[in-house]
């Protein structure tokens, strides 16, 4: 039997050029797939009032260390290469299966309460074989929307990020590939997390891209950040290596040289930036408008929330204003009136969602309210204080709302909140990551 939800007089920016904004507008989903979206549709379903409402396709978090929410603000002062020793040297070794899920859990859910439905799971802490296996089952048990990230083991930082000669297991991720993803065409999805060049001699830099293509899955990689990888040249590396191509993610890429903006453009690459935690943590200015001006679709991330906030809010709003900040700063010093190429608060929604979805390769299923698209659906509550009266809805979602105005959330035509309230059990979630952090503190004032 047929099932369909109406989602009934919301102010719907379906971010699909074609169909546009309806200021009253319905969306039907069936069986989990956008069926229609009109000013008015007659079916019969189950009824979602969106009266007062703001309806958007879900935001998509292209770049997460998930594994992170249990040491949550653990490090909101660090610099980058603060992260490397107090997470990665530090934490990261401590971790056991049983964190990884709780993290996982709590993370994905906190993604879904935000109303992120599909997340780029970057997990680089396979310390055992158990490690993937327990971040793929939490990751399925909340049902965001995610492509798992596989990456290496984090259990010595001089084994691992300093001209590391270790290779992500090829057996283990090909072991993974066929138990949980024999299919790319399901909820989760899987890429490989790698290094790259600088932290890794070139043998292990081309077994990993070579791994990847043989499993035909995305490769998604740090660049161009901070005091030291900042100067690597890493996509000149990777050109010289014959590596570069279209399944290829960039993430943060704050200190390219013009050469590595125009070597990912021509070679398909996509563009991850993380806007809070490279202006806060020291990775370079978020690159949003250089990208745009090399013909290329940014998307956003959170990264770590070991020192930023974890929804797409913040993340929209720091890269706003740092760009624009910088263009008026440029502007000023030249005497010159501001481009007319300024960032707006409408290219900065479709950044956070049509252009995460391109990303992460799931533009086909997700990003825009489009018939045949998965119902990946969110509805942000504009009657609140501080989102009432709009004037113009996309700016409102931008610039005035919060987590706590994410009403409805939708992943795949199934709603995970529901009236402001998960869906899930949250309680669980919370004592598993708490228990998670406890042991962990422990462990590391025993090694201490």
């Amino acid at each position: 039997m047929t099932h369909r939800i109406l989602l009934r007089a919301g102010h719907v920016l379906s971010m699909d050029p074609a169909i546009g904004d309806l200021p009253k507008g319905d969306v039907l989903i069936e069986d989990g797939k956008i069926a229609a979206v009109d000013r008015e549709i007659g079916a019969d379903a189950e009824v979602l009032d969106m009266t007062g409402r703001i309806v958007i396709p879900g935001f998509v978090d292209t770049h997460r260390h998930t594994w992170e929410a249990s040491i949550r603000n653990v490090a909101p002062d660090a610099t980058l290469d603060d992260y490397f020793v107090d997470i990665l040297d530090t934490f990261a070794p401590l971790y056991t299966p049983e964190d990884v899920y709780a993290a996982n859990l709590a993370g994905a859910l906190e993604c879904l309460n935000a109303g992120i439905t599909t997340l780029v799971d970057w997990s680089h802490i396979n310390n055992t074989p158990e490690h993937p296996d327990a971040a793929i089952r939490a990751l399925a048990e909340t049902g965001i929307r995610a492509q798992y990230a596989y990456g290496s083991a984090n259990t010595s930082l001089a084994d691992y990020w300093f001209e590391s000669k270790i290779a992500i297991p090829g057996d283990d991720v090909r072991r993974v590939r066929t138990e949980y993803f024999a299919s790319d065409d399901g909820l989760l999805t899987l890429a490989l997390a790698t290094r790259g060049p600088g932290f890794c001699v070139n043998d292990v830099v081309t077994s990993e891209w070579a791994l990847a293509r043989e499993l035909d899955i995305p490769i998604t990689v740090h660049v161009a950040m901070g005091r030291l990888a900042g100067r690597f040249g890493m996509v000149k590396q990777l050109h010289d290596l014959g590596l570069l191509g279209p399944d290829t993610t960039y993430v943060h890429c704050c200190y390219f040289s013009e050469e590595e903006w125009r070597l990912v453009a021509d070679s398909g690459g996509t563009v991850s930036i993380a806007p809070q935690v490279e202006t806060q943590m020291g990775h370079g200015w978020p690159p949003v408008m250089k990208a745009i001006e090399h013909g290329l679709r940014p998307s956003l991330s959170i990264d770590v929330v070991t020192t930023v906030p974890g929804d797409m809010f913040t993340q929209i709003r720091a890269a706003f204003g740092a760009e624009r900040a910088r263009v008026n700063a440029a502007s000023w010093q030249a005497d010159v009136p501001v481009p007319d190429t300024m960032l707006t608060a409408r290219q900065m929604l479709e950044i956070a969602t049509r252009n995460g979805a391109h990303v992460a390769g799931l533009e086909d299923r997700t990003g825009s309210l489009s018939p045949g698209k998965r119902a990946d659906v969110v509805a942000i509550d504009a009657t609140a204080l501080n989102v009432a009266p709009v004037h113009d809805a996309a700016a409102a979602v931008v610039l005035s709302a919060d987590v706590s105005n994410v009403e409805t959330v939708i992943v795949d035509g199934v709603v995970r909140k529901r009236d402001g309230r998960l869906t899930a059990d949250v309680a669980r979630a919370r004592r598993l990551v708490e228990e998670s952090r406890d042991r962990l503190l422990a462990a590391k004032e025993a090694r201490a």
